[in-house]
């Protein structure tokens, strides 16, 4: 147990998990109240999963909860369930806290078959698009908020959608009835004493619950900036700016208390004092959070199958996020986590989270270096971020409902503003053309089309980007030489081949391979063999050849066939283990390469040249071997 808690350093976790939880404070509530589910899931999701990420994961000094890019992909996913429950969330809250409780289980899943090092590989362009997308994600979504206007609350916007929330009711009704085993056109009369009990705020609660989603997203906050630009909220303006400028001002002064949380006491405290006319962020709560065990219960499948992308792709993205930021805790701390245990970290206070209702997360990296520089050592430190964080909401959540919707929205401005990636798009003009290409076609679906095919499109045109290059590469690096005539020569030749006598130059051709040979190469390969004419023994060189998939297997197959048909002595020279086992086990050696033509290294080769090209009938020889090959 002492080495599970390390208690020794507990003064400088408990200073550290405090100033984490503090800094983290009013980036929770500002993540809660942009992902549709209200400032109080943004608090759950932070005290749970910094206690938990913490408690089971793989970096000491790691501070975790709801960050910006997770933030954003949970919006589309609340807003998507929203959309298919006709904007009822009590209705769609258990679906969309069982896609956050999935994606926890796949990143348990990903730490325990050990995929963890293997996040790494994704490409720096993919990241950096889909960061900077966040980024404008973020910035765009948060237009109307900060000039005051909300379209749930704009009559015309409302009065707009009272035919369709009277076309949804009746519809309801009429599918309460099939549920009841009425007949509608035998029995009208039901149908209309049913419609009779609607109200006239029947309808007009379900035109706002459509006027407020038709108001969400990218697509809806552009769809309404016009109307917010001439309906500005003089007094949320000012109060958004203010925040602005606090949050970049303030740490000029000093840096020891976040401007975060200055800005939000500050702000809030003098807009409530003060008995402003502002708009509320959603009502947190008080006491404990409910356990959502619903989740588990009557839950549509056809209706969460689509989303079950969304559940993997914040598996991953928590993955990413997590995993960079241990990179900078480990600069940092001088030390090394280890990433399949902090993802299972991670997925635990994922799942937990979710069934209290609060947001998925991942490695927060300003709350985490915040901690190691107040002087957290251990994963102590992150308990103590998630038990204070905890307290807050519990003791101060009726005081922390008061805080206006436009203060959040400045603090969200600035987190837009810090989360794109600028030095990819500063290096952009000196980018090479795919890799600029595949950067800006992730920002513009990231942004426009859906974060979860963003990076999917994204790791394909970057793999068919490398696949291209590693192609071009090694057909490259393809040479054939005849050594007759580069007598005197050292163009195009290995230093050992200068070694062949001169006597047999004249019948031998050497191909050089120099690189992978994959399904990239097949086709230049096949190409440039089938042109060589007027050979009658070439040598294969594979010392430079450090892997042979299926693809490449069957081209060299297909080209030593065409060569065999055309009375050529086929030779190999220096294939590795894992070239030959292949080459063995799909049966190229022995049924199309006889196992005397194959050379573990090119002395044995160059041997086997003299005695077959200067010993009388020893061409013959050989090409017999050759036929009984075809035969």
């Amino acid at each position: 147990m002492k080495r599970f808690f390390d208690f020794q350093h507990f003064r400088y976790d408990l200073l550290g998990g405090i100033t984490a939880g503090i800094v983290a404070l009013p980036l929770a509530l500002a993540f809660g109240e942009q992902s549709g589910l209200g400032a109080a899931a943004g608090l759950y999701g932070a005290a749970f999963i910094a206690f938990f990420a913490a408690l089971f994961g793989g970096t000491p000094t790691q501070i975790s909860g709801p960050t910006a890019p997770m933030t954003a992909l949970s919006m589309l996913v609340v807003a998507g369930l929203l959309e298919a429950f006709e904007g009822q969330i009590e209705h769609a809250l258990p679906i969309i806290l069982m896609v956050f409780f999935l994606a926890g289980l796949i990143q348990i899943g990903l730490g325990f078959l050990k995929l963890g090092t293997f996040i790494k590989f994704i490409p720096y362009t993919v990241v950096s698009g889909f960061m900077t997308g966040i980024g404008v994600i973020i910035l765009i979504t948060q237009i109307p908020p900060a000039l005051g206007y909300y379209a749930g609350e704009d009559e015309a916007v409302i009065e707009s959608f009272m035919p369709h929330a009277e076309e949804l009711i009746l519809d309801r009704i009429l599918k309460e009835e099939a549920e009841d085993g009425i007949l509608v056109l035998e029995d009208f009369k039901e149908t209309i004493l049913r419609a009779v009990d609607v109200t006239a705020q029947d309808i007009r609660d379900e035109a706002i619950m459509l006027a407020t989603n038709d108001g969400r997203g990218v697509f809806g906050s552009i769809r309404h900036i016009r109307k917010a630009l001439s309906n500005i909220g003089l007094i949320e303006l000012i109060l958004c700016l203010s925040t602005i400028a606090i949050i970049y001002l303030f740490p000029k002064i000093t840096r020891v208390i976040p401007s975060t949380l200055v800005a939000l006491v500050a702000v809030a405290g003098t807009a409530y004092f003060l008995e402003l006319d502002y708009v509320l962020i959603q009502e947190i709560p008080m006491g404990l959070p409910k356990f959502h065990y619903d989740v588990f219960m009557g839950v549509n499948i056809g209706i969460l199958a689509p989303f079950l992308i969304s559940a993997f792709l914040l598996a991953m993205l928590g993955a990413i996020d997590s995993l960079l930021t241990s990179v900078v805790a480990d600069n940092l701390t001088k030390t090394y986590h280890d990433p399949n245990k902090e993802l299972v970290g991670q997925g635990i206070g994922n799942s937990i989270a979710s069934l209290f209702g609060g947001l998925p997360g991942a490695g927060a990296t300003i709350r985490t270096v915040v901690n190691i520089q107040a002087g957290g050592k251990t994963k102590l430190s992150g308990m103590v971020a998630g038990v204070l964080l905890f307290i807050i909401l519990i003791v101060l959540g009726p005081i922390a409902s008061k805080i206006p919707a436009a203060v959040l929205a400045g603090i969200l401005i600035t987190v837009g503003i810090g989360v794109m990636d600028y030095k990819g798009l500063k290096a952009l003009p000196k980018m090479a053309p795919s890799e600029k290409v595949t950067l800006l076609v992730v920002l513009a679906l990231t942004v426009f089309w859906q974060l979860v095919y963003a990076v999917a499109v994204g790791l394909v045109m970057a793999a068919v980007v490398f696949l291209k290059r590693m192609s071009d590469i090694s057909a490259d690096q393809v040479q054939i030489t005849n050594l007759n005539k580069s007598e005197g020569q050292e163009v195009g030749l290995w230093a050992d081949e200068m070694q062949v006598l001169p006597a047999i130059r004249e019948k031998v051709i050497f191909k050089h391979l120099n690189g992978p040979m994959f399904f990239g190469i097949t086709t230049h390969f096949r190409k440039l063999v089938y042109e060589m004419s007027d050979i009658h023994l070439l040598v294969i060189r594979m010392e430079k050849v450090p892997f042979v998939d299926q693809s490449g297997l069957y081209a060299l197959e297909s080209a030593i066939q065409e060569l065999h048909d055309r009375e050529v002595i086929v030779a190999l020279s220096g294939p590795n283990k894992h070239a030959l086992d292949l080459m063995r086990d799909m049966q190229v050696i022995p049924k199309i390469v006889s196992e005397r033509h194959v050379f573990s290294n090119f002395d044995e080769c160059r041997l086997w040249l003299r005695e077959v090209l200067t010993t009388e009938g020893g061409l013959e020889n050989e090409m017999k071997t050759v036929h009984r090959l075809k035969g």
